[in-house]
């Protein structure tokens, strides 16, 4: 599976538009020029030669609907206005909000919370959702594991400590991430430090839950937990420790007990294994915002655009 070209293929067969709230950086500007000419979207640009908040003809009414959704919480007019005129990542937040753009891309020069807390004081969280979440597609050339050497981590970027619900919550976004972005079936190994009851410990009670929780609500699901990593990868492995199971030993989404666990895997796949990290990418927000690494390339840049696309649809 070719993961990227297919992203970009899909995303040429639709025409939205993304706005960047970082036009300062070059990285932006250059990336900016690449979806363009590959027509992977139409591009706003907010930043200095470019779009000013303070000259958009829709500046009053976006200071206006963030003051309504803020204003039970202490936002003052003042404030408002204050912050959605200067303020970039909460001004384009607002113009994913209002349908003038149809997803955000942030966090080459803002950290991680910044761009959450626009996309939340902003947009919102989707219906049923509870948390915002992330996940990261992990390419290996390794094609023995996951759909053909693609795999979805998650959460490795948000949640530091998801209590069960939250997990299992966690789960099935992911799933229904992977099935938007590949087509492919998902199957989901709720990680731990234990299989199948090999280890008692408050935090394997804590995956065991969400897996029961997990199937409750979704019993089509193709999931299973709690899985050690190997039972979960490798299909001799996973026949011996979890016998039977549709998961063990060929699962494309890993979920993680807490952040600790996900980002150290994340990154010691990505620089032992040679893996390509893409993300972290945003789930559960009511319209797509997505977060970018401040070390980030041009090509990651390209390659967030045209997922934040695809989450549009």
């Amino acid at each position: 599976m070719d993961f990227i070209s297919d992203l970009w293929n899909k995303a040429k067969k639709q025409t939205k538009t993304i706005v960047f709230p970082e036009g300062h950086d070059q990285r932006i500007i250059e990336a900016a020029k690449i979806i363009e000419q590959s027509k992977l979207a139409k591009i706003i640009i907010i930043g200095k030669d470019r779009l000013l908040p303070q000259n958009h003809p829709r500046l009053e009414e976006y200071i206006g609907k963030f003051f309504k959704k803020r204003e039970a919480k202490g936002m003052t007019i003042e404030k408002a206005r204050d912050t959605i005129t200067n303020d970039y990542p909460f001004f384009a937040a607002m113009m994913v909000e209002s349908g003038e753009a149809d997803g955000m891309v942030s966090g080459a020069d803002h950290p991680t919370a910044h761009t959450i807390k626009a996309a939340l004081n902003c947009i919102g969280l989707a219906q049923d959702q509870t948390i915002i979440s992330s996940f990261f597609a992990m390419l290996t050339d390794k094609i023995e594991f996951g759909e053909d050497g693609l795999l979805f981590y998650a959460d490795c970027g948000v949640n530091p400590n998801p209590n069960a619900e939250e997990l299992a919550e966690i789960a099935i976004t992911t799933a229904n991430s992977f099935v938007k972005l590949t087509g492919c079936q998902p199957r989901i190994a709720m990680l731990s430090f234990s299989t199948k009851g090999s280890a008692a410990h408050p935090d394997v009670d804590k995956v065991k839950k969400a897996y029961e929780i997990t199937k409750a609500k979704k019993p089509d699901l193709m999931v299973d937990g709690e899985l050690q990593a190997d039972a979960a990868l490798i299909p001799s492995i996973g026949r011996k420790k979890s016998p039977g199971s549709e998961v063990a030993g060929q699962a494309n989404i890993l979920i993680f007990p807490d952040l600790d666990a996900g980002n150290i895997a994340y990154k010691i796949t990505e620089r032992i294994a040679g893996a390509a990290a893409l993300g972290p990418i945003f789930q559960g927000c009511a319209k797509p915002v997505n977060d970018l690494s401040r070390g980030c390339s041009v090509e990651d840049i390209v390659n967030v655009a045209a997922i934040t696309v695809l989450q549009s649809i």
